[in-house]
């Protein structure tokens, strides 16, 4: 069986997983159009009218200051400053500036907040003062608003269960149908990255078994049991296979619960086990905006 017949499979059977979860009472019938984000245009500048005259006249010159004897020096005086005296020399000597501190020039280092966090992430359920539907242009914001703690890590565990995911693309045969989509693991990937791309984790090929003994896989999986509620944010990566994802930046999508986990054989060259995951949004929450699937030209 090829690459793209396997991957055919899996998202059938994936779809009618999500189908056996049940819902279709869950999706709207009118379902909302997501809003723009794109920043207006500049307007533009008035151009000058142009001069009756084809040739330009050079700007004229200030005149030059006299010295103490009444002859012109070389210093010339801004037309600005006509009839006002003026010390120069006093003008000149501004004074040494203050160095930067070594507080305002301190680099933050990776995964370090930026700002205080009102909240604490590291808990279940929404998060207060932030809505369904609201939206961040980086990671880092959703970070800095306690909705999903990790920059980078999709997957935020806890105790109970994972506080947050975050959904963005996943894996060639997950499925996102919006109020229910299934979600591959973490783990398997050689963390030192490849020879062209050393430092590129989420890109890495699989070279190893996912397992439930993955603290964040253990995580998802104790979410079904507890049945914890799990904030979701999706990210723009995914709006080639789900009209659900932005168009760009990362979206509140609300809470979800994780009905089913189990392991299969994933979608790879090697074979290799991987874990799955199947949500299902909770009922009553702000309805989910769809994109227009034109906005192609998002930046990473």
């Amino acid at each position: 069986m090829s690459y793209a017949e396997e991957r055919e499979q899996n998202i059938a059977r994936n779809r009618a997983l999500l189908s056996e979860l049940g819902i279709a009472p869950l999706r709207p019938r009118c379902e909302p159009k997501e809003n723009s984000k794109k920043k207006k245009a500049a307007a533009k500048k008035r151009k000058s009218p142009s001069p009756e005259s084809d040739v330009e006249e050079p700007p004229k010159k200030a005149p030059r200051i006299p010295d103490d004897n009444g002859v012109s020096g070389s210093t010339r005086r801004s037309s600005r400053l006509a009839g006002r005296t003026v010390d120069y020399k006093q003008e000149q000597d501004r004074g040494v500036p203050e160095p930067i501190t070594i507080k305002r020039s301190k680099k933050l280092k990776v995964g370090q907040v930026k700002s205080k966090r009102t909240y604490d992430p590291h808990m279940y359920g929404h998060i207060p003062d932030v809505e369904v539907g609201t939206w961040w242009a980086t990671r880092e914001d959703c970070s800095n608003a306690s909705v999903h703690g990790p920059w980078v890590s999709g997957i935020a565990p806890g105790p109970d269960g994972a506080y947050s995911i975050a959904l963005s693309g996943g894996y060639d045969d997950d499925v996102d149908e919006g109020y229910a989509f299934t979600f591959t693991g973490s783990g398997g990937r050689d963390l030192r990255g490849t020879k062209t791309a050393p430092k590129n984790l989420r890109t890495a090929p699989q070279s190893s078994d996912q397992s439930f003994e993955d603290r964040n896989n253990a995580a998802l999986q104790r979410s079904v049991d507890t049945r914890k509620p799990v904030r979701v944010i999706r990210g723009f990566k995914g709006r080639d296979k789900s009209k659900y994802a932005p168009s760009e930046g990362y979206r509140y999508d609300g809470l979800y619960l994780v009905k089913k986990a189990w392991i299969e054989k994933g979608l790879n060259k090697g074979g290799f086990l991987v874990c799955k995951f199947a949500f299902v949004r909770l009922p009553g929450q702000a309805d989910i905006p769809v994109n227009d699937g034109e906005d192609d030209e998002a930046d990473e």
